[in-house]
């Protein structure tokens, strides 16, 4: 039997790495959440006009250009499989392993990792 690629999952001894939002490469496009076995990302995001894009001509006039913006990402460790699905899946490298252990937690709420604990 083959062994996965490192960025499949975590290497050896890493069993519980953690996995790491680079938040600026991350355009809300959903793709890692979709494709997640356990559904344990969650994200929300809006979208704003992107003032470096022209506007566009359509059927109907002018149409400025939007881009999402990010407003919520979080992983839930208690559901997560660290399959790396998501890392895997992620066609902007907005996801890569961190390789240092997951903290202990005295509640299944403090495993639900927002933005700031996943930077």
């Amino acid at each position: 039997m083959t062994e996965a690629p490192p960025t499949a999952r975590a290497t050896a001894g890493d069993a519980h790495a953690r996995i790491r939002l680079i938040e600026d490469k991350c355009t809300s496009c959903m793709i890692c959440a979709r494709e997640c076995p356990v559904w344990c990302i969650h994200i929300d995001s809006h979208t704003e006009v992107d003032p470096d894009a022209p506007a566009q001509l359509t059927g109907r006039g002018m149409r400025e250009r939007t881009i999402n913006v990010l407003d919520r990402f979080a992983i839930d460790w208690s559901l997560c499989m660290y399959c790396g699905i998501c890392v895997e899946e992620c066609p902007f490298d907005a996801l890569e392993w961190r390789h240092d252990a997951m903290p202990a937690a005295s509640a299944l709420t403090d495993l639900v990792h927002e933005i700031e604990d996943l930077a």
